[in-house]
C-alpha cells in the first residue's frame, strides 16, 4: 500500500543555490579561480554556498557579503561526508562542485542523500596525462591512478574542463561521453586586476633606462621547468642586455640560483620569492615567458596578456595553444627546447604586438563572462548567456 514521500526527506533542488566544496583548500590557482567564480555567480543573483575548513584561508577575503562561507573544521572523511550530507538537506542546492581528488570523493559519497536534482560537478585543472606522463609516473601507478579516475568520473553529473585540451584529456583518461564535459574558462580576468597593477612597486630593475626584463611566474618546482627558461636566458643574454625575474617559491629556489651562477648569468636572475600581489611586475615587463612541462590553463599567461604584456609559451598541455589562439597572440615553442625559448623571446622583444591587440585575446576568461558559462552548465537560473560563449 502506497505511503506517499517521507516527510523527513529533503524537498527538490533550489534552482538558483550552488554549493562550491573545497575543504582542502590551499593558496594556489583552483582556490583563486573558484574564489572568482562564486564572486560572479553571485554577483548574477546565485545564492553560493562556499564550504573550507577554516574561513581563514587565503583569497576568502574576496568573497561578497552575498557568498555563504562555511567552515567545516579538521574533521575526517567520513565526518566531512555526513556534515555535508546534512549542508545538502538543509540547503538543496541546483549543484554541487568540487575541484580536487579527495574533495571529489567525499563530494560524490553525499550524492546518495542529496535531494532530487541536486546535480554534482567536478573541476580537473590540469592536463591529468600529461603530468603523469612527466612524472614519469610508473606504469603500473600510473593504470591504478587512471583506474580510480575512471570510476570517479563515472558517478558524476558532469565535468567542467578549463580548457579544451583538458576536456579532451578527461574523455580519452574516463572514457565518460563528450556530452557530459563542458569547458568553462577560468574568471581570472577580474575588474580590479588593472587596479592593482597600477600599484606601486620599487624594484631597481623597472627604471625606465634599464634593459629590457623578462618576468616568469610560478611554484620553483617541476611542473613549470624554470631551468629551460634559464637556459633560454643565458642564450638570450649573450646577444643582449636583458635581466628575468622569477616570482613564486619552491623546492628548488637553490638549484635554480646555482644554475644561473653556472651559466653566467646570476647578476641578471633573480628569484623574487612570492609576491602577494604581482600585477606591477608584470604590468611593466617587457616579456611574459610560461616554459612549462605541463598546464591546464594557466592563469598567468591570460593575465599577462589582459594587461598588455607580450608573451612566450611552450606549446605544452594544455592550454597555450588556445590562450594564444595557435600563435597569434605569442610565439609557442617546443617543450625544453631552451635555443627555441630564445629565439622567439628575442623575436618577440624587438616585434612586439600592440597591447590592445594582446588584451582582445582574453574576452572569454572575464569573471562576469566566466561566470554565467558556469551558471548555464550548472543549470542555475541565472540571466540568459552571453553569445558566442566556448563549447567543447
Amino acid at each position: 500500500m502506497p505511503t506517499g514521500p517521507d516527510p523527513n526527506s529533503p524537498g527538490p533542488a533550489i534552482g538558483h543555490r550552488v554549493c562550491i566544496f573545497i575543504p582542502s583548500f590551499g593558496d594556489g590557482g583552483v582556490e583563486r579561480m573558484l574564489v572568482n567564480a562564486a564572486r560572479g555567480m553571485a554577483e548574477q543573483g546565485a545564492e553560493v554556498d562556499f564550504i573550507v575548513r577554516h574561513a581563514g584561508a587565503p583569497y576568502l577575503e574576496w568573497l561578497p557579503r552575498g557568498v555563504n562561507v562555511l567552515e567545516f573544521g579538521d574533521a575526517g572523511r567520513r565526518e566531512l561526508t555526513r556534515r555535508l550530507e546534512r549542508h545538502l538537506g538543509e540547503r538543496r542546492p541546483r549543484a554541487v562542485v568540487s575541484a580536487k581528488g579527495l574533495d571529489d570523493n567525499i563530494a560524490l559519497a553525499a550524492k546518495g542523500a542529496a535531494p532530487a536534482g541536486t546535480r554534482f560537478f567536478l573541476r580537473p585543472g590540469t592536463a591529468v596525462s600529461a603530468r603523469l606522463d612527466n612524472r614519469r609516473t610508473h606504469p603500473l601507478r600510473r593504470w591504478w591512478k587512471l583506474r580510480r579516475m575512471r570510476h570517479l568520473y563515472a558517478r558524476a553529473d558532469g565535468v567542467i574542463a578549463v580548457s579544451h585540451g583538458v576536456a579532451e584529456e578527461i574523455r580519452q583518461a574516463t572514457g565518460i561521453d563528450a556530452d557530459r564535459i563542458r569547458v568553462v574558462r577560468n574568471p581570472n580576468i577580474t575588474p580590479e586586476l588593472e587596479t592593482l597593477a597600477r600599484e606601486p612597486v620599487e624594484h631597481p630593475w623597472l627604471g625606465e633606462d634599464q634593459p629590457p626584463l623578462l618576468v616568469a611566474m610560478g611554484g620553483l618546482r617541476r611542473q613549470k621547468d624554470f631551468p629551460t627558461l634559464i637556459r633560454a636566458f643565458a642564450h638570450l643574454r649573450a646577444e643582449r642586455p636583458a635581466r628575468l625575474l622569477i616570482l613564486g617559491r619552491g623546492r628548488q629556489e637553490d638549484r635554480l640560483r646555482e644554475l644561473a651562477q653556472r651559466l653566467g648569468v646570476g647578476e641578471d636572475v633573480e628569484l623574487g620569492g612570492f609576491a602577494a600581489n604581482p600585477y606591477p611586475y608584470l604590468a611593466r615587463a617587457s616579456l611574459f615567458v610560461l616554459s612549462s612541462l605541463w598546464e591546464g590553463s594557466p592563469n598567468v599567461l591570460t593575465e599577462a596578456l589582459a594587461l598588455g604584456t607580450p608573451a612566450v609559451a611552450t606549446d605544452c598541455r594544455s592550454g597555450p595553444r588556445e590562450i594564444l589562439q595557435q600563435g597569434r597572440f605569442g610565439p609557442l615553442v617546443p617543450v625544453g627546447d631552451a635555443p627555441a625559448l630564445a629565439e622567439a623571446m628575442a623575436r618577440t622583444l624587438d616585434d612586439p604586438l600592440p597591447a590592445a591587440t594582446l588584451r582582445s585575446a582574453t574576452e572569454a576568461y572575464t569573471m562576469e563572462r566566466s561566470a554565467r558559462r558556469y551558471l548555464e552548465v550548472l543549470g542555475v537560473e541565472a540571466s540568459p548567456p552571453v553569445a558566442g560563449e566556448d563549447r567543447p
